[in-house]
């Protein structure tokens, strides 16, 4: 379906073979565990979970292996007090190909720091769309939270092909965000929990208020980073024509979790797309960028004079 090529269109309706969709690296860190806990645990949840993500049919459609996507989770470990159950954070990150090159674009690179869960050696790694909460929450809360982040990564690189390209797998991640697991010191997937979670990144990218943002990751990548090879101009006014639409949204939604999320990541990747282009894109771009990714606006500033 999906990586770029002269039969892009029909390939991303007609996918012709039967690999899995990810094509994730899980890492589990326990160095903050303790020297009291048998090492073996992690080691065996980090290969349940690379084997959970990577041969789980998460969408109906099938795969060629050049397609599947490059994602990683790494999983920070912390001691509770409580036998079997850990706190961990969690970074995500996932990147796109880029038509006619060997660049991979980041789409996701955020960091969870509210997981909670309980594991046992050799313990089953179960998820059903259907009973997301299982019998034991905090048990069920680790496949909750890894699975959500496996539909949210399709979401967007789905949505970075076709213009809404990832309702759908938006939509089952809201799914599991309204089923999830609850219970003591669960947290991430409620509206109160904080202003920055789970259920913000996905009701952000479901709210008909916000439907621009379907435009912006649609534009950037599809429109802009996939024209560089063919028309480096034209995409680079694509770039910042996204720029454009993401200031209005700022104007009218102003500090929306989607936008600090869009640009997590792709500073670098900014500064290259305008260093080459005219001064007035450039210092158009150096401007907005300045104001809407405030964490690198330092950057921006100094990198686009």
């Amino acid at each position: 379906m999906r990586k770029i090529s002269s039969l892009f269109i029909l390939a991303f309706v007609c996918k012709i073979s039967l690999a899995q969709e990810l094509k994730a690296n899980v890492t589990v860190a326990s160095n903050q565990v303790g020297n009291n806990v048998n090492q073996n645990v992690f080691r065996t949840l980090q290969t349940a979970l690379n084997t959970f993500l990577n041969t789980r049919k998460w969408t109906g459609d099938n795969f060629q292996q050049n397609e599947r996507i490059d994602c990683s989770f790494f999983i920070n470990l912390q001691s509770t007090g409580d036998l079997n159950v850990y706190n961990a954070s969690l970074t995500i990150q996932a990147a796109r190909p880029v038509f006619n090159t060997s660049y991979l674009s980041p789409i996701i690179n955020f960091k969870d720091d509210n997981v909670i869960f309980k594991y046992l050696e050799f313990q089953q790694l179960d998820f059903n769309e259907n009973r997301v909460t299982g019998s034991d929450a905090l048990v069920s809360n680790l496949t909750a939270v890894i699975a959500y982040y496996a539909y949210m990564i399709l979401a967007f690189d789905y949505a970075s092909f076709a213009p809404r390209g990832g309702d759908l797998y938006f939509q089952k991640a809201m799914n599991i965000v309204n089923n999830a697991p609850d219970g003591r010191g669960i947290s991430g997937w409620k509206a109160f929990d904080s202003q920055r979670n789970r259920y913000w990144l996905v009701e952000n990218m479901i709210n008909s208020r916000y439907t621009i943002m379907h435009d912006v990751y649609y534009n950037y990548y599809r429109q802009g980073m996939d024209k560089l090879y063919e028309d480096e101009n034209a995409a680079r006014a694509e770039v910042l024509n996204v720029l454009n639409l993401l200031n209005n949204f700022n104007n009218d939604n102003p500090n929306k979790m989607i936008q600090q999320f869009f640009f997590q990541g792709k500073s670098t990747e900014l500064i290259k797309i305008f260093a080459k282009g005219p001064q007035q894109d450039k210092l158009r771009a150096s401007e907005m960028l300045q104001r809407l990714d405030i964490t690198n606006a330092a950057k921006y500033k100094d990198e686009l004079k």
